[in-house]
């Protein structure tokens, strides 16, 4: 015990400035070969913690196995090329034992095991381990939304099913399975001996939020007239109940599909299809008006909440989050202008101009929490998707290194860091036998 507490008190002293890629002294050697010994032993430690972590996954205890969790996540989130270099030793582990954790653990166990492998997506990137990710996982996500009706459990569940379908998912036809799962949950397909069991808001928020975030990829995404009018319609209703974070997720889903033009299209398919027969002409007649009775209904169902004075008790930044929401509905809907944003990371600036960016953004943050600032700035995948480029991004003392040549150069057991390590061994040497009492030594230049 003694041993993991020395171990976590080290991981904690790590410096947080991942860009100082330069070691030197203008001193004595002695200050010089502390600092690269300390740094070299801080990391040692992490990656053990990281590994005892992963073996207190097999622990029967499940407060072992979520406090590891737990570790895992915080170490994922602080230290992304350190995470990198962990999966690649240990991914399939580390995937497998958080399935396990999902199929038989606590509503705690199953809430971190999720978000531990939405994480484990997004540090691997696209590609074959996140297509791996999300094969193995539909199936024992799906199953654990109908184990038990924990609020918490089921919105990581479903954060968890968005984020791997989000980097993994190849096709719109996977993305569109994953949408139909979460939508099954407030709108389930009943049976004769099933019985509807009503969701509740925390229930409805996350599965609209999850949905809408997936709904800003599928470019082009068609649904049938009669799915389009079942969605619009429930996310309508929505905007009238007395929950704001159902009604803010609503909203901002409507916004989506405004953005896409889905409605329209729905529309004019429905007005369409009265060129066929005479009863066909009459419903699709019908479906066009009431498709424009709708639109009209949530213009003014924005248009109130953009200016709701508030209910007793109603917390005022939620009611200022709802009013500023629906202010940019409404003024998206009345006059085509999306919400331009603009926050800074790092010093550096990440706009969106998009709803289907805000959408996306959002609720990457959210998952993300204390790492979002981190993935930002080191995340080639995520920097990719809001095409934000970082002027800090010399990581290793090159601006121009590409991802593989970073992880070579980062990697422990890399030829080019075992030379440096020599090199710098033998230059301490000199230095220490010659007296020298200045020298600099940089990390990234390739002349070290």
């Amino acid at each position: 015990m003694g041993k993991r507490k020395t171990q976590r008190k080290n991981a904690t002293m790590l410096d947080s400035d991942d860009d100082n890629s330069s070691v030197s002294s203008s001193s004595t050697m002695r200050s010089d070969r502390m600092s690269v010994s300390a740094s070299e032993e801080a990391e040692f430690n992490k990656d053990s913690l990281l590994d005892e972590a992963v073996d207190a996954l097999y622990e029967k205890r499940g407060s072992t196995r979520e406090k590891a969790l737990a570790v895992i996540i915080e170490a994922f989130n602080s230290n992304l090329q350190q995470g990198q270099q962990f999966v690649e030793r240990k991914f399939a582990t580390l995937l497998h034992q958080c399935l396990n954790s999902i199929k038989k653990g606590s509503s705690k166990e199953i809430s971190l095991a999720s978000h531990t492998i939405g994480l484990l997506a997004l540090t691997v990137g696209p590609g074959d381990n996140a297509r791996e990710i999300l094969e193995e996982s539909m199936i024992p996500l799906s199953q654990a939304f109908k184990s038990g009706s924990d609020p918490s459990k089921t919105a990581s569940l479903l954060e968890c099913m968005a984020v791997i379908t989000f980097v993994g998912g190849n096709d719109p036809e996977e993305t569109e399975k994953s949408m139909q799962i979460m939508w099954q949950l407030v709108h389930p397909k009943l049976g004769s001996n099933v019985v509807a069991v009503k969701p509740s808001a925390a229930v409805i928020t996350a599965v609209v939020s999850a949905w809408s975030f997936l709904l800003t990829t599928m470019d082009g995404w068609r649904l049938s007239p009669k799915l389009w009018q079942e969605s619009i319609t429930y996310l309508s209703s929505l905007l009238d109940k007395d929950d704001r974070s159902a009604r803010i997720a609503a909203g901002e889903a409507l916004a989506v599909i405004f953005e896409m033009g889905s409605l329209e299209k729905f529309a004019a398919e429905t007005k369409g299809f009265s060129e066929g027969s005479v009863s066909e002409g009459n419903k699709s007649k019908e479906g066009f008006s009431y498709i424009q009775g709708l639109k009209g209904k949530i213009l003014n169902q924005v248009r109130d909440l953009s200016v709701e004075a508030g209910g007793k008790g109603s917390a005022k930044k939620d009611l200022n989050n709802q009013r500023n929401l629906f202010k940019d509905v409404l003024e998206f809907l009345e006059d085509g202008y999306s919400p331009n944003t603009s926050m800074k990371i790092g010093g550096d600036l990440l706009q969106t101009s998009s709803w289907s960016q805000l959408i996306q953004l959002n609720f990457l943050r959210c998952f993300l929490a204390g790492g979002f600032t981190k993935h930002m700035q080191e995340n080639e995948f995520l920097q990719d998707i809001f095409g934000f480029t970082p002027n800090k991004r010399n990581l290793l003392g090159s601006e121009h290194m590409s991802y593989g040549e970073k992880r070579m150069y980062k990697s422990p057991n890399s030829a080019l860091n075992k030379a440096r390590t020599q090199l710098l061994n033998k230059q301490r040497m000199l230095s220490a036998g010659r007296n020298f009492g200045h020298y600099a030594v940089n990390v990234g230049d390739e002349d070290s």
